[in-house]
């Protein structure tokens, strides 16, 4: 299959690694659980390569060379591949994304030009599809903020074939090394991406927000934009912290935004979740190994964006149930109240304090209850000065996923009345299906999407969601596993590392633990191998309890580990507790 040639042969395909038998090369299957498989003597492979094969009477095919196993970014790149079940896109999508860059957007569609206006957008560093920018001015007592989404429905029509992948795909899938976009690289990093400098086509959120964080105006229109200063959030955090000064054309709309942020952030603390969470993120040198990575832990500067995003989903999402619309919501209903007591039960057997649990109480006291026993939790982990993730995943454990759907059910991880996804068009299918809806009432040159579609569009992408959270985590785990190995190599396998129990099933215990070159990792302790008696679950599923003397491995406990094992094809690692 050669690049760009998109996903066809998904059924047969797999990803193997080459090893020698004798004379006979044999392709490895390094993520299935399936047996190995013979080459064909006529085919050039070498030992330690990476393919892309398929089998065929009894014998494997080379498709596609793609690496070499001892490297991070080749295994990374292979699991998703194998995963998705190819890479790129077809030809003709691609034809088709320049053929309507070059067409152009209907100019018959009315839009506000504002690219005379200070703009900015804050993402990663490593980001190259920019979907949101942020206007700010004064206007009295109160900041008139205008939050600018890429109109990606102005590049992709419903049912033509970009529109159809798009829905296919669900959504973009990140992974340390790359990223399997959504929609052609000629949309969503080019014309699509509201990058410094260019004049690009966005849907435009106007709010006047008071001095309370009240919206006392919306509007919702088609614009122009031109964003004057691209900033990543360490930047941001730099320019808040005062070590770094901001982009003078910039300058008045950062304050502006950070205070309407605050503002924001303080009326909706009452209401939403505090979970502890840290994504990783990884750094590669030129020949794709990796050589650091850290935990990125929330900041000012990812609460600002936050914020404001949030608002604008809340506002969306209130005009199209207000105006029955065909839409899709994010939803995250209220949790069962007896998840909500057996969750009290849990944080008790780990001494943690929790609010009285009320009697006979309904889902929505129960959601009331759970937002503050993650604040509750959140504070004595700070206090500890441990546990934050661990804890903060029992909490969330006890609640329902969120997902898509075509009703509105409120959003309770949020504390919101009514919650879509609208800011991420590029990268998230249900964002584009919203951005139809609100334009079709808004007198914004779109027909009103399919009622029935809704449902199976919310359906479909709460599913490839799903997949694409695996692909990325399982991603990682790889990644994490080349960087310890490395770090053993350099500093000496007998080293002990300090970290918290992350997760416990009745064969052994997870332990979080970080290093000299990163703070990501992640590896099992068997029970076989705690020493001197057996150890069981408790009751409550929060520790492994020791038959003779009591002793427990409980979560969110720290330890400290040394390494026994590490696989990192497979991101799998095995530990001893230190002194075994």
């Amino acid at each position: 299959m050669a690049a760009g040639d998109g996903r066809p042969g998904a059924g047969t395909g797999f990803v193997a690694s080459i090893e020698k038998r004798g004379r006979f090369a044999v392709a490895v299957p390094l993520f299935e659980r399936t047996g190995q498989v013979a080459f064909d003597r006529k085919e050039r492979v070498q030992e330690g390569e990476i393919v892309w094969a398929e089998r065929r009477g009894g014998r494997a095919r080379l498709l596609r060379r793609l690496g070499d196993v001892s490297v991070a970014r080749d295994v990374s790149e292979a699991l998703a591949m194998e995963r998705l079940g190819g890479r790129g896109f077809p030809g003709r999508l691609e034809e088709e994304a320049r053929a309507s860059v070059s067409a152009g957007p209907d100019h018959s569609v009315p839009r506000t030009d504002l690219t005379r206006m200070p703009t900015f957008t804050v993402d990663p560093s490593t980001a190259r599809d920019f979907d949101d920018a942020v206007s700010a001015e004064r206007k009295g007592d109160s900041v008139r903020l205008l939050v600018h989404i890429a109109d990606v429905a102005s590049w992709v029509t419903p049912d033509s074939g970009l529109d159809r992948e798009a829905l296919r795909r669900g959504n973009s899938v990140y992974i340390p090394t790359s990223v399997e976009p959504m929609l052609p690289h000629e949309l969503s990093s080019g014309e699509c991406s509201l990058a410094p400098g260019e004049e690009r086509l966005a849907l435009t959120t106007e709010m006047l927000v008071s001095g309370s964080g009240e919206v006392e105006e919306v509007s919702f229109y088609r614009s122009r934009v031109r964003s004057d200063a691209r900033l990543d959030y360490d930047q941001l955090d730099r320019i808040f912290a005062g070590s770094e000064s901001p982009p003078g054309e910039v300058s008045e709309a950062i304050d502006l935004a950070r205070g309407v942020a605050a503002v924001l952030a303080d009326r909706r603390g009452r209401h939403r979740l505090e979970v502890g969470s840290a994504e990783p993120s990884f750094e590669f040198d030129g020949e794709g190994n990796v050589t650091r990575a850290f935990a990125y832990r929330e900041t000012e500067a990812h609460r600002l964006i936050e914020h404001l995003m949030i608002l604008v989903n809340e506002q969306v999402a209130s005009l199209l149930e207000r105006s029955s619309a065909p839409a899709i919501f994010r939803v995250h209903q209220q949790p069962d109240p007896d998840r909500i007591e057996r969750l009290f039960g849990q944080l008790a057997s780990l001494e943690l304090p929790t609010p009285p649990m009320t009697e006979g109480a309904g889902p929505t006291e129960a959601g009331r209850l759970a937002v503050e026993a993650s604040r509750t939790v959140a504070a004595e982990a700070a206090r500890r000065g441990h546990g934050a993730v661990p804890w903060g995943s029992l909490v969330l454990r006890s609640l329902k996923p969120a997902r898509y759907l075509e009703e509105n059910l409120g959003h309770a991880g949020l504390g919101s009345e009514a919650y879509s996804h609208f800011t991420s068009p590029i990268r998230r299918y249900p964002d584009l299906f919203v951005h139809r809806s609100l334009l079709s009432i808004t007198g914004g040159g779109e027909s009103p999407p399919d009622r029935a579609l809704a449902a199976e569009v919310a359906l479909h992408c709460s599913e490839t969601e799903r997949e694409a959270s695996l692909i990325e985590r399982d991603a990682d785990d790889i990644c994490a596993a080349f960087l310890l190995e490395r770090e053993l190599f350099e500093g000496g396998w007998g080293r002990e590392f300090e970290g918290e129990v992350s997760g416990l099933i009745g064969a052994g215990a997870f332990i979080s633990f970080g290093g000299r070159l990163g703070d990501v990792y992640e590896g099992f302790v068997p029970v076989r191998r705690f020493g001197g008696e057996r150890f069981a679950l408790n009751e409550q599923e929060t520790a492994l309890v020791g038959s003779k003397t009591g002793r427990a491995v409980r979560f969110g406990d720290p330890v400290s580990v040394t390494v026994t094992r590490v696989q990192p094809t497979l991101g799998r690692v095995d530990l001893l507790f230190a002194g075994q």
